[in-house]
């Protein structure tokens, strides 16, 4: 009896101890996983050979010690600007940012399996860029929700060009009833809407739903009932904001029905959800020098909003990220795609945060003692069912339509540029600018957002046998300063030149109809431009321009190609390679 006792709990008892020791390293890796994302995978394999020759109360030990002592660099040792990798890792995880390209006002919601994504665009055309995934951490560019910024201002086409830091500012994305719908604000013109079946278009003409000017960060909210809702900040009236009821089209605001549901300095990046039955007005804040997220809740979309939680830091060594949009992600877990809001060089870059529902608040990023959210640098992936993806750069002209990651700056003049009088090239035709040699001043400048990344690559490959007197041509970079590096034609001859805004070089001369302009840069944002006759031998040209922030924008990448002193010219475009 008393073998059969001992045999008895011998099976028990050996039974729980095999559990154990199947069940504390499963915990251990989630455990590591959520608290050490990327450093736990460098450590995984020595881990896995000790804890299978672990015993159980050793095993523990190591786990509480570990977590004790958790490498807190992998999240807070971090100096803004000196990743040396992002996005995805290839093995499970992701590195923010996920996008080191100026990405601002970010808003994202989910539709099936897709994730789409818009962002700000100021005054640039095609405009209000969309951008699509479908694991929150690869992206892509979709399109753009408006063709043509005339019709918000004749101020936004290239006759004008009296927008810059203006134009379309933040917005929101939704899906309902089959149809995408879009609202965003310009600060001087007021709100405007448009809806399409297909993201990637064609985009219904706008329609202004509030002309006045003082509006920003709007939200539209389709309620299970049927109603439509908006809600917009009045930031020229101490940032006050207000919840309209609209029409069943979502075109008109019913403007007495309006309700004060927030004011506060700086209050903005409005959001409205819904989810578990209960309403949440998220927006973000300035206090003490910074700018955090905050929401606020109740049981009526109408409130009264009592319940109010702070869900970030400020995190300006982080530059604050800030404004974007929470979803749910493929896992099935929540996150939040956020810019960061104070800009650099590269603009205000795009970030995939970890979201964590403490008490029916989504805290943003890792939650600290407080309660309260701070920045995620590395993290296993929503999904691993998709390869690696990023938003285009290169291209060769060879469509009879722009690529989507092309935006001019202001509204382009349309019969200056085709992509059909030579098939295979972009050709620009020269016409003047509206301030004699200045770019920010010169129409059809094409352009792309430039990356901070370890090394970037440009070459722009241009026939220039059209060139004709007066006219220039060439790469440059610009936000507020701009450098150029490019052809200048004065009678007969051609020579290179370097241009800024505060100085000017000329080089030596072109005496072919080839040139191949090249500009490289690295995490410090400084662009060498260098040049060749024949594809293969660069040779350095123009001093080092830092690249900078301006007009709430960060610098750009661009063709440039205008005449001062007639209409008339053109170079054709053969390539234009970026690698990132």
């Amino acid at each position: 009896m008393k073998r059969t006792r001992n045999a008895v709990r011998n099976v028990i008892f050996g039974g729980l101890l095999k559990g154990y020791q199947i069940l504390v390293p499963f915990i251990m890796r989630t455990l590591l996983i959520r608290y050490l994302g990327m450093e736990y995978l460098l450590i995984s394999q020595k881990c896995m050979n000790i804890k299978m020759n672990m015993k159980v109360p050793t095993c523990i030990v190591v786990l509480i010690f570990t977590l004790s002592t958790v490498n807190v660099f992998a999240q807070n040792d971090y100096k803004w600007g000196e990743w040396t990798t992002w996005g995805d890792q290839g093995d499970g995880t992701y590195c923010n940012p996920v996008l080191p390209s100026d990405y601002s006002d970010i808003d994202c919601i989910r539709v099936g399996d897709d994730y789409y994504a818009i962002s700000s665009t100021f005054q640039y055309s095609p405009g209000m860029v969309i951008i699509h995934s479908k694991d929150l951490v690869n992206w892509t560019i979709k399109g753009h929700v408006v063709s043509n910024l005339r019709q918000i201002s004749e101020e936004m086409n290239w006759t004008r060009m009296n927008r810059y830091g203006r134009g379309i500012w933040a917005g929101a994305i939704r899906y309902y009833q089959g149809k995408f719908y879009v609202y965003f604000g310009t600060p001087d013109e007021g709100y405007f809407m448009s809806t399409a079946t297909d993201p990637a278009g064609p985009w219904e003409p706008l329609h202004c739903v509030k002309a006045e000017k003082g509006w920003d960060d709007c939200c539209p909210f389709f309620d299970d009932d049927g109603q439509l809702y908006f809600v917009g900040t009045h930031f020229a009236d101490k940032y006050k904001t207000y919840l309209y009821r609209m029409t069943p089209d979502g075109k008109t605001l019913i403007e007495n029905s309006k309700i004060l549901i927030n004011e506060g300095y700086g209050r903005e990046a409005s959001k409205l959800y819904k989810i578990n039955g209960t309403y949440y007005h998220f927006f973000s804040e300035v206090k003490n020098g910074g700018r955090y997220i905050m929401m606020q809740r109740s049981s009526s979309i109408t409130g009264p909003y009592l319940e109010r939680k702070q869900l970030s830091h400020v995190q300006r060594e982080y530059n604050e990220p800030n404004q974007g949009g929470l979803v749910e992600g493929p896992d099935r877990k929540w996150y939040f795609f956020t810019h960061h809001g104070t800009g650099d060089w590269a603009g205000r870059i795009a970030s995939l945060l970890p979201v964590y529902w403490v008490d029916g608040w989504p805290i943003i990023g890792e939650v600290g003692q407080d309660g309260i959210g701070t920045m995620v640098w590395q993290a296993a992936k929503p999904s691993n069912e998709y390869p690696v993806r990023t938003p285009q750069s290169s291209d060769d002209f060879s469509k009879s339509v722009l690529s989507p990651q092309w935006e001019w700056n202001y509204q382009s003049r349309d019969e200056m540029w085709s992509l059909t009088e030579r098939p295979g090239y972009l050709r620009l035709k020269a016409f003047r600018p509206l301030v004699t040699d200045n770019l920010l001043k010169a129409g059809n400048t094409l352009t792309q957002r430039c990356f901070r990344t370890n090394k970037n690559e440009v070459i722009v490959k241009m026939n220039i046998e059209g060139m004709v007197d007066g006219q220039k041509a060439g790469l440059c970079h610009y936000s507020k300063s701009y450098a150029m590096v490019g052809v200048r034609q004065s009678g007969k001859d051609r020579n290179l030149e370097f241009q800024t805004n505060k100085e000017k070089i000329t080089g030596p001369a072109i005496k072919g109809n080839k040139v191949w302009i090249k500009s490289v840069w690295g995490l410090d944002g400084k662009s060498q431009f260098s040049y060749s006759t024949d594809g293969r031998k660069f040779t350095p040209f123009g001093e080092v321009y830092q690249l900078e922030w301006g007009y709430y924008r960060g610098s750009r990448i661009g063709i440039y190609c205008f005449n001062n002193i007639a209409d008339a010219g053109y170079i054709d475009v053969d390539e234009f390679i970026y690698l990132y």
